[in-house]
């Protein structure tokens, strides 16, 4: 997905309060960024999936933390 359409596609999905597309477009969002070798960027879309996957109790939370312990952004969490 382009920028553009990704940046579409994120703020319709927080207009419908629709956490698991938050958590995908996000993380999407990240995956996008690292590859663009844009470290900050991309820790910053992963918390944010993270946080939506906390609050919204999905499975992803845990890869996620994952993802941002090892990239040192984060402490591992028991979930």
């Amino acid at each position: 997905m382009s920028g553009a359409a990704l940046d579409q596609a994120l703020l319709a999905a927080h207009a419908a309060a629709d956490s698991p597309a938050l958590v995908r477009l996000y993380t999407q969002a990240a995956d996008q960024a690292e590859a663009g070798g844009r470290s900050d960027a991309a820790g910053f879309f992963l918390t944010q999936a993270f946080v939506f996957a906390l609050e919204a109790g999905l499975p992803e939370g845990a890869a996620l933390n994952s993802r941002l312990a090892a990239q040192g952004r984060s402490h591992p969490v028991a979930l």
